[in-house]
């Protein structure tokens, strides 16, 4: 399946990144702790400039623990300061905060540490904001492309943020890439096709998680994929008139359960894959 998404509001955020970058210190680009490649910016130095830059693999509570750690010192050994964390907890909040003030030197004048937030959409964005600030000063939403404005946010007397609209690239070189960014909800649904992503979805889970699918659905993890969407169909209940499985009710369960977290903590990718089912999906016609 091909994805390509770059709505007018992308290229507004693009303009927005290159207006501002002279106006902050610090860039902080969040990824999904679950896909840190396929959710980070290609271009993030272009857009960036000179400024000090962290990674932070955000949703880490969503993600496999152990690859998590991998990206991490992966990040590391390439010099880029790396931090796992949850939006939601206020301890993965204040190392974020320490981290920034760490790395930091003091400003002329004695003004804040300024910093840009940049990520895809739908990597939680906002809801890093709304910890980092304290309150709620910025919209929070499970859809992407929520955040459209600009908008400064003061966390204390020594660091701003500056939130940027969630950005994506004009094209995905790699087309996993793409299907891995619509497992995670980071590409509209309407631009999907639903049952099929959910198909590769449940591939990729019984080669690498067969025992999440188990535990979850009580299925078979040997059939094919479509079979397992059929039994998921079935029970979960999800029929139509004639005992039909509701096919696509099936396969958005499966993908909103899994962003959830309801189906364990699992990664889909790792710093070191080299082919394996990712490669291969790509080199699909």
């Amino acid at each position: 399946m091909e994805i390509q998404w770059y709505p007018g509001h992308m290229a507004k955020a693009r303009k927005i990144i290159k207006q501002n970058i002279r106006l902050v210190d610090a860039v902080i680009e969040l990824v999904d702790a679950r896909a840190p490649l396929a959710s980070h910016l290609p271009d993030l130095d272009e857009l960036s400039g000179g400024a000090q830059k962290i990674v932070v693999l955000n949703k880490a509570d969503l993600a496999d623990e152990r690859v998590t750690g991998m990206w991490i010192k992966k990040f590391r050994e390439i010099q880029l300061e790396a931090l796992d964390m949850n939006s939601m907890d206020r301890h993965s909040v204040k190392r974020l905060i320490n981290l920034i003030t760490t790395i930091s030197c003091k400003k002329p004048g004695g003004r804040p540490t300024r910093c840009m937030i940049i990520g895809i959409p739908n990597v939680g964005k906002s809801s890093v904001i709304n910890q980092m600030a304290g309150r709620k000063g910025a919209r929070t939403g499970d859809i992407p492309g929520v955040t459209k404005g600009k908008m400064w946010l003061k966390v204390n007397k020594e660091l701003e943020l500056l939130d940027t609209p969630g950005i994506l690239w004009p094209k995905f070189e790699d087309k996993a890439t793409g299907i891995k960014l619509a497992i995670l909800g980071s590409i509209k649904e309407e631009l999907i096709n639903i049952e099929e992503l959910s198909c590769i979805f449940l591939e990729f889970l019984s080669k690498e998680y067969p025992h999440s699918l188990r535990e979850r659905y009580k299925i078979d993890v040997g059939k094919s994929p479509r079979e397992m969407l059929n039994d998921i169909a079935f029970k979960r209940g999800f029929l139509m008139v004639g005992g039909v499985p509701d096919m696509e009710r099936s396969a958005k369960t499966l993908l909103m359960e899994y962003r959830q977290g309801k189906l364990g903590r699992i990664s889909l990718e790792n710093p070191d894959e080299q082919g394996g089912f990712w490669q291969n999906i790509s080199n699909q016609e």
